[in-house]
């Protein structure tokens, strides 16, 4: 379903270029994630126990801004996270005010069980486009998402 704003053809064309790309990534997302919900992790606890997994331990705030994350919400993650014993804080000794988050042996062990079928979810999400249309869809998403914020009015 597209806009029902009746504007400009460039206003319409945006909108409903839009509302499609919302759309496509929040259904697609639901479809993938529904194979965390076994393994009791939310999408923002996954994409910590990736990153951790995939990169090696991580300042919390650096973790944040790669999840693209508030500090307060990346905070409740890691405090849920933690309780389960999938990650430990470790406070850095010269400044007392950061934290690195490390995945444990339990975090390890939950993201080698998971990412499989997460993997295959993704894989068969994406084989909906050819080779072509999804080195092309990482082009132009990249060509919006890597697009400055224009504070200027």
């Amino acid at each position: 379903m597209g806009t029902r704003y009746k504007g400009t053809e460039k206003e319409m064309t945006a909108l409903n270029t839009f509302l499609k790309l919302v759309r496509a990534a929040e259904s697609t997302l639901s479809r993938v994630n529904a194979s965390l919900s076994k393994s009791n992790l939310t999408e923002s606890q996954y994409a910590i126990l990736d990153a951790l997994y995939h990169i090696g331990p991580l300042f919390q705030k650096d973790l944040g801004n790669k999840l693209l994350k508030t500090g307060g919400n990346i905070t409740l993650v890691i405090d849920n996270l933690e309780k389960r014993s999938l990650v430990i804080r470790e406070r850095r000794a010269q400044d007392r005010r950061y934290f690195t988050i490390h995945l444990t042996k339990q975090g390890k062990s939950l993201f080698q069980k998971v990412f499989p079928g997460y993997l295959k979810s993704v894989i068969a999400e994406m084989q909906k486009l050819s080779k072509t249309d999804q080195v092309e869809l990482q082009r132009l998403c990249k060509v919006i998402g890597l697009t400055p914020i224009n504070t200027k009015k």
